[in-house]
């Protein structure tokens, strides 16, 4: 399995003191740049998240956004006792010195500051409840990212397919060019060369078509665009990260495939080189994207 190095995921989970929700999205990058996005009160936890994060990605630049909603004072709070026989202590004090004072309200108590407790949450509980979901958010951003690196896989595959071919197409034209280009020559010599023994410009034709076959001989390069084809699929085939090590061949098919055009004597062979060079360059773009 290869793996994406773009993704994105998110979850939450509700707490009886508030809402925790934790999103994870990432980019290409050469090496693993992690980004910590987090309330003041959470900084604590930000060494646990880091080796989390780092135990299932090698590159890429993720972004880790959390996010804390205490829950509203309403649901789930209790009065503060103490404020409260205060409250009730200075009302009475008031109503004695002014009896024409109106006594407080039960809304007015309610919304005097500090009157309603939300129930607090402890630094275990809120540690293990962010692991949790921490958990569950690289599950899902790793099927993502499994995903999409599938999709990526199918596609140098088929560009790999596709260099193979005209591969095999560029092989037979090698020794027709050579046949072709013998032809000519010798055509020419004999007119230059009447005069002549036919042993002298035999030797001559022979001579000339020796140095022309080395000049246009592509059995070596075409050889190594076969050797690096073949390793690519057995990378993607065996999976992890791949990135790296594709990006290497990319630069080696080139390679070959600058030196392909450069021999060529040919138009289709031309031709040929021409596309493998778009269809690395496709292939190219695309592994920059894995991991």
């Amino acid at each position: 399995m290869i793996f994406s190095m773009t993704g994105f995921a998110t979850a939450s989970t509700e707490l009886d003191s508030g809402s925790l929700t934790l999103e994870l999205r990432a980019v290409n990058h050469r090496y693993l740049d992690i980004q910590l996005r987090m309330p003041d009160d959470l900084r604590g936890f930000e060494g646990m998240l880091r080796e989390a994060i780092s135990a299932q990605l090698q590159r890429g630049k993720v972004e880790c956004r959390i996010n804390y909603a205490a829950r509203s004072a309403q649901y789930g709070s209790t009065l503060n006792s103490t404020l409260l026989g205060q409250l009730i202590a200075w009302n009475n004090e008031v109503r004695a010195a002014l009896p024409e004072a109106s006594s407080l309200g039960v809304a007015e108590i309610l919304h005097w500051n500090g009157m309603l407790e939300s129930p607090a949450v402890s630094a275990d509980e809120l540690r293990a409840a962010l692991f949790d979901l921490l958990q569950n958010v690289l599950q899902e951003f790793t099927a993502a990212r499994a995903r999409e690196g599938e999709k990526l896989g199918d596609f140098l595959l088929q560009r790999v397919e596709k260099i193979e071919a005209l591969r095999n197409g560029v092989m037979p034209h090698v020794p027709a060019a050579i046949a072709a280009y013998e032809q000519k020559l010798a055509a020419r010599l004999r007119e230059a060369m009447q005069s002549a023994p036919e042993d002298i410009w035999d030797e001559r034709v022979r001579q000339e078509i020796t140095l022309f076959a080395s000049k246009v001989d592509v059995d070596e390069e075409l050889s190594r665009l076969a050797s690096h084809l073949s390793e690519m699929r057995r990378i993607l085939g065996h999976g992890g990260a791949v990135g790296k090590r594709l990006d290497f061949l990319m630069q080696e098919l080139n390679r070959e495939a600058n030196t392909l055009g450069s021999k060529s004597v040919d138009a289709e062979v031309s031709r040929s080189a021409m596309e493998m060079k778009v269809l690395i360059e496709q292939m190219r773009e695309q592994i920059q994207n894995l991991e």
